[in-house]
């Protein structure tokens, strides 16, 4: 008989630390602040390098995957068809893969590239020159694109594999199947996996979580809504969205994250052609067509950046913490993205989830990004440094203020990151949900309300604990034991794959009627 979720040791081991968690940051602040300080240099310092060689095999298998003849697998079985349209399926995926991020660095990230310049890989630039402004798009460029989407495929497109056309839960330990074998999917090892992945989901959310409050706060600022972005404001953001997200992921995904996605994909468009129209046009076409060489050059240099010799902070601040945010948002993302894209095949899978919204983040920074630092070339542009210095949640705002219908542009923008927040919050609910009961694709609705809660716990914590630092430390600190995961689930993913190949091929199994 199968057990529900309250019997499940997964689910109390995970609830059980995460209480713990909170207890920490309520009445041991300092020390956990201390603990946090320490894991992030340890992890950075000692590890950084391999986040980057992690990023970079994660890119070169995704691609294999998309070029050779095991691309060709349905997820799902061989005559069915996806459950969502293209613009349902990428409405979805982007909301959960980007969302609040593209609102909070779009403007930001450029600007402080633009005055604290890169080294290596031909970034040296002097600060706050036209050569620091192209590189400062071109790493820009560099952080959102086929990296990050690469890292939620190999996650999404293994569970997706081992649940739709392997027929095992939605679990992430259904990915090592092959190493661990599927009477341990949901114990010892497995279950391993799974709590890693829970945390891994919990920190990396928050980290967005509290980005997203952050940036929630600035636009109501900016509309005088509220006095300042302080973190009490952020908090009582986070406390008022998470609820939002809470009746949202009671809804289900059909009717909640499906209609929200769609309508926010529709506000960002929006969004985005007011600002090329009334922002410097041109300036935005040139920049975006030029930064799209700069990266396509470089890629392979970037990939492999590591500061060895000069040992500069530039790489932990920036790609560091990207790549480990990225891997932290795996679980949660990649797990999502599985359970959106039955009826796909594993090459539709890789070219939707890799070219369509690395597409369209690229064009986003192009045309914020690119709004930003037009304006810090010109002979206003120290006011929008000096915001961006002091709130980096600002700088997406401060842009759009210089703009004709600012206010008008600062609402859309501040619409749009609140729906990244619950349709982000919502996703994760579903996917910590479904890891804490044996892998239910519809887990119970008081059990997406618990970790509802507990994300937004979490993230007023990280808050309250540091702001954006403690967010970063979380991210990074929960991403690499997850790496370590992923390379094993490359293994057991390839080797079945190529052993299904060969078994069609010959015609042996399931495939002998097809042969014949």
């Amino acid at each position: 008989m199968h057990k529900s979720w309250s019997e499940n040791k997964t689910f109390w081991i995970s609830f059980v630390l995460t209480i713990l968690f909170v207890l920490w940051g309520i009445f041991g602040i300092e020390s956990l602040r201390t603990a946090a300080n320490t894991s992030f240099a340890f992890v950075t310092e000692q590890l950084g390098w391999t986040f980057m060689l992690g990023a970079t095999v994660f890119v070169g298998v995704a691609l294999f995957i998309m070029v050779s003849k095991i691309g060709d697998v349905k997820l799902g079985e061989p005559d069915e068809k996806p459950k969502y349209t293209v613009f349902e399926w990428f409405s979805m995926l982007f909301s959960a893969g980007m969302g609040i991020g593209l609102v909070f660095w779009s403007v930001s990230e450029p600007i402080w590239h633009y005055i604290w310049p890169a080294t290596g890989a031909g970034a040296n630039a002097t600060a706050e020159t036209s050569q620091a402004a192209i590189n400062a798009m071109r790493l820009s460029f560099f952080h959102w694109g086929i990296h990050p989407w690469s890292i939620y495929i190999i996650v999404g497109g293994s569970l997706a594999y081992f649940s739709y056309h392997k027929g095992l839960p939605m679990l992430l330990s259904s990915t090592l199947e092959p190493l661990i074998g599927e009477e341990n999917l949901d114990k010892g090892w497995g279950r391993v996996v799974n709590i890693i992945g829970v945390y891994a989901t919990l920190f990396g959310l928050a980290t967005s979580l509290g980005l997203g409050a952050m940036s929630i706060a600035a636009g109501l600022s900016h509309l005088n809504i509220v006095a300042g972005s302080s973190t009490t404001v952020q908090i009582v953001i986070i406390v008022v969205v998470t609820g939002a997200a809470v009746i949202s992921t009671i809804t289900g995904i059909d009717k909640g994250i499906k209609w929200l996605s769609k309508i926010n994909v529709w506000i960002m468009s929006a969004l985005m052609i007011l600002v090329v129209i009334l922002g410097p046009t041109l300036f935005i076409f040139r920049l975006f067509t030029n930064s799209m060489g700069q990266y396509l050059q470089h890629i392979v240099e970037m990939s492999f950046m590591s500061d060895a010799i000069m040992d500069n902070p530039w790489l932990p601040a920036w790609t560091f913490f990207y790549w480990a945010w990225w891997i932290a948002w795996a679980p949660f993302v990649g797990t999502f993205i599985a359970r959106v894209s039955r009826g796909r095949t594993i090459r539709q899978f890789v070219l939707g989830a890799l070219f369509v919204p690395v597409l369209v983040s690229l064009v986003w920074f192009a045309v914020f990004g690119g709004t930003g630092l037009h304006i810090a070339l010109g002979e206003g542009g120290q006011g929008l440094i000096d915001a961006v210095n002091q709130s980096e949640a600002a700088g997406f705002y401060a842009a759009l203020a210089t703009l004709p219908l600012a206010k008008f542009l600062i609402l859309l923008g501040t619409i749009s990151v609140t729906i990244f927040f619950i349709t982000s919050s919502d996703s994760a609910t579903y996917v910590n949900g479904m890891l804490t009961s044996h892998g239910d694709p519809n887990p119970p609705v008081n059990l997406r309300v618990l970790w509802g809660v507990s994300e937004g716990a979490i993230a007023a914590i990280l808050i309250f604990t540091g702001g954006l630092s403690a967010l970063q430390t979380a991210s990074v600190v929960s991403g690499w034991p997850f790496m370590i995961v992923m390379f094993f689930m490359i293994y057991a993913l390839l080797k079945d794959l190529f052993a299904e190949r060969r078994k069609k091929e010959k015609g042996i199994g399931k495939y002998a009627e097809d042969s014949a």
